[in-house]
């Protein structure tokens, strides 16, 4: 199945390889892009916001499975996925190609030490990236103002880390308006990426365990985690619906 749908969201059923290999098409050729990286928070925001469902299902080019909770409502559902593919993976690997490419990079969302810091580990470690935006996420200007200035910095790859459903409302004005770029929303990415937070150690990842790590880091996440029984709830009721 190229397609698999959870709660209504449907999710590209591709290996983090075979993401890779059509992003790099895509690229190419400036194809305009836009990709998600949902986990089972947005798939429950996208349920209770019908204008973010269609963003996810008419405006984005690609859906990727942004969590274990997404690959196992999956395997409920009969209709399982290749593989989990985060965003900090594909936020990692595609700042890399930009590197070697030289590929014009826009950055916009978290707060302002982080976008410091990471201006800063650009410099050093990705220096052939041409940084045309970098911009923290507490600006006060409409998305539509937002949108044009990125328009104008001609990138080719745009990162946006504001928090779903505004990363994916700004990303999907300028899919519309067909910015020749590939863009992502990268929620909070630009965190560990700058050094800022830490992400979970490579026993906890294997584990499925990324989520108890940052919970017990950031306890202020509880209420975001605490969704997690419901979206289970909500997919075992899809499933006996499909019977």
């Amino acid at each position: 199945m190229d397609k698999v749908d959870v709660l209504g969201v449907d999710f590209d059923n591709k290996s983090f390889h075979q993401f890779q290999n059509e992003f790099i098409g895509r690229i190419n050729v400036h194809q305009s892009t836009f990709v998600v990286t949902a986990n089972p928070e947005i798939v429950l925001a996208a349920n209770e916001n019908p204008e973010f469902m269609k963003i996810l299902n008419y405006d984005a080019d690609y859906i990727t499975p942004d969590g274990i909770g997404i690959i196992k409502a999956a395997n409920i559902l009969g209709t399982p996925l290749k593989e989990r593919v985060t965003g900090y993976d594909l936020f990692t690997w595609l700042m890399k190609l930009a590197n070697d490419r030289s590929l014009r990079v826009y950055l916009i969302g978290a707060k302002p030490n982080v976008i410091h810091a990471i201006q800063a580990k650009i410099a050093h470690e990705y220096s052939d990236i041409q940084l045309v935006g970098a911009e923290d996420g507490y600006f006060k200007e409409d998305l539509e103002v937002i949108a044009y200035q990125i328009e104008r910095a001609e990138p080719d790859l745009v990162f946006a880390a504001l928090g779903s459903p505004r990363q994916e409302q700004l990303l999907a004005l300028l899919r519309r308006n067909l910015l020749p770029a590939l863009m992502m929303g990268v929620g909070g990415s630009f965190d560990v990426f700058s050094g800022m937070a830490k992400r979970a150690p490579q026993l906890w990842q294997r584990a499925h365990l990324e989520w108890f790590y940052r919970l017990l880091k950031e306890p202020s996440r509880f209420k975001r985690v605490s969704k997690l029984p419901r979206f289970m709830l909500d997919v075992h009721q899809a499933k006996k619906e499909k019977k």
